[in-house]
């Protein structure tokens, strides 16, 4: 008898053995791994200083407590409940209203999909900058060497000239993860988060220690947590937390419903939740400390304040600031291999959970096997990242299609989702028991106001906010028919990816299932026979 046929009880179906992560701590480290991305590095600390210091804290604690926790164990409810990737899950929990519930995990799905194609790139563009850290190749002037010698970035537009110093390494990532996904959940997913997860911890701890001890580095910290209270006033602020929180737990497109979907059916769900959902905001927290203490000696070098200094977050951060900060410091070349290593690791175990999102849904469809979908999805996923983004417009094209995909592609696709499944088919008390059936930190009626009414409501001002402002003021001054070309064509793209997908055919049917435990209980409809009876 298998792992999968002992782990599932009596009366629940499948209609085959799933596959399964070979316990609770690995998939608590796949989880986390997903969780601490790129962003965790070199977004969070800029967020933070931008939006009160210290008394961001407060906000993002709340954000933390109100929306993402809540909706990380939604995404577990829905995936471990109905056994799927998204497209399976929402089916299936739509079954009673018709097929239709199945397109919301196809834009998911498109979701990942187009993510994918550009979080490769930059994980690339990591794994260039870990070897140049070597000879500090980019010289006295980090922007011009990552705009013109290593990316030649042109004018916007589409542009068919590869550059070498891009695709190279961009096709190494792509091979590495073409070959996780291949090899399965536990040989594949979760040995490389095992390996790679303390692996990161222990470098990045090992960078924060040495920034501490820069001159300049008290400043930094100072400007990072000394809070600006004023600051709680202003309503921007708790979207900025809300949004920060949101967007770093990789929660409502797909990941977290696939991951809880191999967890065993006796399996725990919001313990695990906690460890991962803490465990993200503590490296972030690690990552504010170690890029301020950074920023900081690097303003007391130039003899400025850290208000001064420019670039605090994103690509400029990454590529720009962080390398003109190596090329000053005792050991440069050693700290910008911690911390260019650190980058490409916490972006490739992120990178493989956005990938496993769109090849377990390909396998459920079409019922492939894993390395069959990873192939597939990868070869076709690897054509489109190089044809896109190893170019001389690469950068730009990243820019616009990652505003879109996250600001709009996302937010909308949580919007939708907790409207669906709390308002449409009313089936919050159903995933609040599951959660309650399976594990030890119990969740009461307030879990389901909390997605219900507080998420919908904060995420749909976020974006309509964002919509309006993408309308009317456009994006980084660039053309109005390149943004229509790769951002509101991305959604597009997404759109039609969904309703193309849930029309085709499935290899086999997914409705052929029963979720387990039952709902509502036995015991409760029992009970209540007994005393209409004997009334």
């Amino acid at each position: 008898m298998t792992d999968a046929e002992r782990s599932t009880p009596t009366g629940a179906t499948d209609e085959r053995p799933r596959e399964e992560w070979t316990g609770q701590v690995g998939f608590i480290l796949a989880a986390i791994g997903s969780a601490v991305g790129l962003g965790n590095i070199w977004r969070f600390p800029g967020v933070a200083y931008e939006n009160g210091g210290g008394a961001f804290l407060i906000p993002y604690l709340v954000a933390l407590l109100t929306a993402g926790i809540p909706i990380l164990f939604l995404d577990y409810a829905l995936g471990h409940r109905f056994r799927g990737a998204a497209p399976t899950a929402f089916r299936r929990i739509g079954r009673a209203v018709g097929r239709w519930t199945e397109s919301l995990g196809w834009f998911q799905v498109a979701i990942a999909f187009v993510i994918g194609l550009y979080y490769t790139a930059v994980i690339a563009w990591a794994l260039s900058y870990f070897v140049f850290s070597f000879d500090l190749r980019w010289g006295d002037d980090p922007a011009g060497f990552l705009t013109g010698e290593y990316l030649r970035v042109g004018e916007p537009g589409i542009s068919f000239e590869f550059v070498p110093n891009v695709l190279i390494p961009l096709a190494i990532v792509w091979i590495a993860a073409i070959v996780v996904l291949a090899a399965g959940v536990a040989k594949g997913l979760q040995r490389v988060n095992v390996i790679f997860l303390p692996l990161l911890v222990v470098a990045f701890l090992i960078l924060v220690v040495r920034a501490l001890f820069l001159d300049g580095a008290a400043e930094g910290l100072n400007a990072l947590f000394t809070p600006d209270w004023a600051a709680l006033g202003d309503p921007n602020v708790w979207i900025a937390a809300y949004s920060q929180i949101f967007f770093s737990l990789s929660i409502a497109f797909g990941i977290m419903i696939t991951y809880a979907s191999y967890r065993r059916r006796r399996a725990n769900l919001t313990a695990p939740g906690l460890v991962v959902a803490f465990a993200n905001s503590s490296f972030e927290i690690l990552a504010g400390i170690g890029v301020f203490a950074t920023l900081g000696f690097f303003a007391f070098q130039q003899g400025i304040a850290v208000a001064d200094l420019e670039g605090l977050t994103g690509v400029g951060l990454s590529f720009i600031t962080f390398p003109a900060i190596v090329s000053q410091m005792p050991g440069g070349p050693l700290f910008g291999c911690l911390f260019f290593g650190s980058l490409a690791l916490a972006g490739f175990t992120s990178l493989i959970s956005v990938l496993q999102v769109v090849s377990a849904a390909i396998q459920e469809k079409f019922r492939l096997s894993p390395r069959a979908a990873a192939i597939g999805v990868g070869v076709v996923s690897a054509v489109l990242s190089v044809l896109l983004f190893s170019t001389t417009t690469g950068l730009l094209a990243l820019d616009v299609t990652d505003q879109w995909a996250n600001n709009i592609g996302i937010v909308a696709s949580a919007v939708m989702m907790t409207i669906l499944v709390i308002w449409v088919l009313r089936r919050g008390p159903e995933l609040r028991y599951h959660l309650n059936a399976v594990s030890t930190f119990k969740v009461g009626r307030l879990w389901v106001a909390l997605v219900g009414v507080l998420a919908p409501v904060v995420l749909g001002y976020m974006l309509v906010s964002r919509i309006i402002a993408l309308i009317v003021d456009g994006y980084e001054g660039m053309p109005g028919w390149y943004l229509l070309l790769f951002g509101w064509g991305t959604i597009a793209f997404i759109v039609v990816a969904a309703i193309v997908m849930t029309a085709l055919r499935w290899r086999d049917s997914p409705d052929d299932f029963t979720p387990w435990p039952e709902y509502p209980p036995v015991e409760r409809v029992a009970s209540q026979t007994e005393r209409k009876v004997s009334s």
